[in-house]
C-alpha cells in the first residue's frame, strides 16, 4: 500500500488565522468558500447524530477523539448525561464523532450486520465528497466562521448561536488516524477505538431518542 502523503501546507497569513490553524497546524483539508467548511473523507468522516445519542457513546472514543457540538437553533438539549459531561447544551442538538476515513461507506452495511438496519435512526454519515462546518478553533470568538476567520452573524441575525464548537477538539501536532474509531479494531487490536461498539450504541440511541420524541407528541384526535 502506498505511504499517505501529507497535503501541502498553505502560506501562513495573518489575516488567515483558523483556516492556517486547520490547513498548518492540524493538516486538514478546507473547502473553498466564503464559510469555512472541513472536508470529509481525506483524514476522517463524520457520523451526525443527535446529541443525546451521541453523549452516551462517548465512552466508546478515546480521550482525544475529536468531538463537535453543531447549531440547532431549536431549544437546547436538556439531557442529565450532557450535563455531566458539562458541554455546552445551548449550541444545539446535533454532535458530530469522527471517525476513521471510509467508515461512511462501510454504516449501512454495518448497521444492517447489527440488524439496525430497517429502522428509520436520525443517523447520517459524512464522507468522501461532504464537508462540515469547520468548528470554532479553541480561543476562538463565537460565530459563524467566514473564510477569512472572521465570525459572521447566522441566518435571522442569531449570531454565535449558529456555530459549531468543539467539545473535544483535534490536537495540534498529533495525527488525527489514530485516535478515530475504526472497522480494524474490532475485537481490541490496536489503541483504535471500536466502530462496530460505537455504531451500535449511537443507533440504540438513536432509537430511543426517537421514541421518546414520539411518546412526547400530543395525541391526534380526529
Amino acid at each position: 500500500m502506498l505511504p499517505t502523503v501529507p497535503l501541502p501546507r498553505r502560506p501562513l497569513h495573518p489575516s488567515d488565522p483558523v483556516r492556517q490553524w486547520y490547513e498548518n497546524e492540524l493538516g486538514w483539508a478546507t473547502v473553498p468558500g466564503s464559510t469555512l467548511r472541513l472536508a470529509a473523507g481525506l483524514r476522517f468522516d463524520v457520523l451526525d447524530v443527535p446529541a443525546e445519542a451521541g453523549v452516551r457513546a462517548l465512552r466508546h472514543l478515546g480521550p482525544v477523539s475529536p468531538v463537535a457540538l453543531h447549531a440547532s437553533r431549536s431549544a437546547p438539549c436538556e439531557d442529565p448525561a450532557a450535563r455531566r459531561e458539562k458541554w455546552p447544551t445551548r449550541h444545539g442538538k446535533r454532535m458530530w464523532l469522527l471517525v476513521a476515513a471510509g467508515s461512511a461507506e462501510e454504516l449501512p452495511g454495518l448497521l444492517d450486520w447489527l440488524e439496525w438496519g430497517a429502522l428509520a435512526l436520525d443517523l447520517t454519515a459524512i464522507g468522501a465528497g461532504g464537508s462540515i462546518e469547520a468548528p470554532l478553533p479553541p480561543g476562538v470568538p463565537e460565530g459563524p466562521l467566514t473564510a477569512d476567520g472572521a465570525g459572521t452573524d447566522g441566518p435571522g441575525g442569531s449570531g454565535p448561536q449558529g456555530a459549531a464548537v468543539w467539545l473535544r477538539p483535534p490536537e495540534p501536532g498529533c495525527e488525527v488516524e489514530p485516535s478515530l474509531p475504526t472497522l480494524s479494531a474490532v475485537g481490541g487490536g490496536g489503541g483504535a477505538p471500536d466502530l462496530v461498539r460505537l455504531v451500535d450504541t449511537v443507533a440504540t440511541q438513536c432509537h430511543r431518542v426517537r421514541l421518546r420524541r414520539a411518546c412526547a407528541q400530543p395525541p391526534a384526535y380526529s
